[in-house]
């Protein structure tokens, strides 16, 4: 699924050198190299400020206690999507409602938010968490909209699209507050874990940096119960060196999605959709966005079987995600049931993420098709 070797070999140097600064220094927990990253990182998404974290769940739980989500307020979110988008919510105290998703992009169908809007009228709803899933920002469009008419908060879960754009802004400054992931599969990755809220508001930054420090302003004299979410200095001199690649990286795997495009047409494979039948659904960038591919996902009635002979051929996939989270064990207070989102439980029936990385080869891509046309043969 993913070579992360092809991608450290050619960095070697350059990342012991800024470990080895960091070990000079001894700035451990956030420091120099932290704050050089959180600013170099703001200025390449165009927003005002970067606050760097311990991880995408915890970037996640500062965005929203930050924008001071708690007990008594309703998060709109995807039952499509990683475990944390729901859990982030849970973790301040707020209720988390869910609506289904677009059967073209996977990511929250606003026409689909704005029906949870109308049944929770007067309901303490106060904001939206929109997931950019699989590097391809959501409709921002239509969420603006809503978040005008409907006086909401607007929180980006951007965990998958570092990079991508929806008509021209960067994943990041969509919305009011942003929360990305550094996790070792991401395109923008750490060297283990690692996050970062973005925003173009003083005050959510000032309240999010204090929140990741147990909620200090000023030492041992704590204005909140934050948390210890605080970024370590090593990750923050990985992903200073990383970030100066990202953007090539991420013209590379348009390059590689491109490329899958051609082959699975050349092979006569590919079908419209958005539904497939005895071929696959290949994934489309949509109008006004700018993909990132973080993943590359098709969609197949045979996924599991497809999933087994490509193992057996040694070729990688995963399935982002099996169980949509209305249906999760851990989550079943949400009072959700099996057939609520009818298109998130058959995305997670049908959907399989291929190998994908900036590194992966032309060769490699056309074993990949092959394969699949093997098994649908």
């Amino acid at each position: 699924m993913l070579d992360l070797k092809r991608q450290y070999d050619p960095l070697h140097q350059e990342l012991l050198a800024a470990i080895e600064q960091v070990l000079k220094t001894q700035q451990f927990t956030l420091g120099s190299a932290v704050a050089s990253f959180e600013q170099a990182g703001a200025a390449q998404l165009g927003v005002a400020h970067g606050v760097g974290c311990a991880s995408g769940t915890d970037a996640l739980w500062l965005a929203l206690a930050a924008t001071e989500i708690g007990p008594g307020n309703g998060v709109i979110t995807t039952p499509f999507s990683f475990f944390a988008s729901v859990s982030a919510i849970l973790r301040v105290g707020a209720k988390a409602l869910l609506a289904d998703i677009d059967p073209v992009t996977f990511n929250l169908d606003a026409a689909e938010v704005e029906k949870v809007l109308d049944s929770h009228a007067g309901g303490g709803v106060k904001a939206i968490l929109p997931v950019h899933l699989y590097g391809q920002c959501c409709n921002w469009d239509s969420f603006a909209r809503l978040g005008r008419e409907r006086g909401l908060t607007l929180i980006e879960d951007a965990a998958q699209a570092w990079g991508a754009e929806w008509n021209g802004t960067k994943a990041g400054g969509l919305g009011d507050i942003a929360a990305f992931s550094f996790y070792a599969t991401k395109n923008l990755s750490a060297a283990g874990e690692a996050g970062m809220v973005t925003t173009n508001s003083d005050a959510l930054a000032e309240r999010a940096t204090m929140l990741r420090s147990h909620g200090m302003r000023r030492r041992y004299y704590h204005d909140e119960i934050g948390w210890n979410a605080r970024m370590d200095g090593f990750q923050g001199a990985v992903l200073g060196v990383k970030l100066k690649y990202i953007a090539g990286w991420n013209e590379a795997r348009r390059t590689v999605a491109t490329r899958y495009h051609q082959l699975f047409a050349s092979a006569g494979l590919a079908e419209s959709g958005p539904y497939p039948v005895h071929g696959v659904v290949l994934p489309r960038e949509v109008e006004g966005a700018k993909h990132v591919w973080h993943q590359y996902v098709v969609r197949t009635s045979k996924r599991d079987e497809l999933r087994e002979f490509l193992a057996s051929r040694k070729i990688g996939s995963e399935i982002y995600y099996p169980v949509p989270l209305h249906m999760q064990h851990a989550l079943k207070q949400l009072g959700y049931k099996e057939g609520d989102f009818p298109e998130a439980e058959r995305a997670a029936n049908e959907v399989l993420a291929l190998p994908m990385f900036a590194e992966l080869r032309a060769d490699e891509q056309e074993t990949i098709v092959a394969a699949i046309a093997e098994f649908l043969s």
